[in-house]
């Protein structure tokens, strides 16, 4: 499998992981219906953003590994939305959990700013 990518998807663990940038992380998405899809059916992990393209995709039987493109998968956004969901969520529960005895509302956000409503990687 390719190595220095942007995204890697393994599907097996349901886990999407943003490798770069300052919010790069791992999430374990719980979403047995997405991860399910038959198009899945024989895809193991995906690099996608790799240093070498044309070794993204990794199959679980014997074809050879291929492109993103190459797969007719669709879009990648489609993981990319749920890792910023699920990051949504954490920064949110930060946010939530990061509490001052006696502080008001008001000062919560002084000193935060404000909650986070919204997250994209894109």
């Amino acid at each position: 499998m390719s190595t220095n990518s942007s995204w890697t998807v393994v599907f097996d663990d349901k886990k999407i992981t943003k490798r770069n940038g300052d919010d790069a992380g791992s999430y374990y998405i719980d979403d047995n219906d997405f991860w399910g899809l038959s198009k899945w059916s024989n895809i193991w992990a995906i690099q996608y953003g790799a240093s070498n393209p044309s070794d993204e995709v990794e199959h679980r039987d014997a074809s050879p590994h291929c492109s993103f493109a190459e797969a007719n998968l669709g879009s990648f956004n489609d993981f990319i939305n749920r890792w910023d969901s699920a990051h949504l969520a954490f920064l949110q529960s930060e946010w939530d959990d990061n509490n001052v005895d006696g502080e008001s509302a008001e000062d919560k956000i002084s000193r935060l700013g404000a909650r986070p409503t919204s997250y994209s990687s894109l």
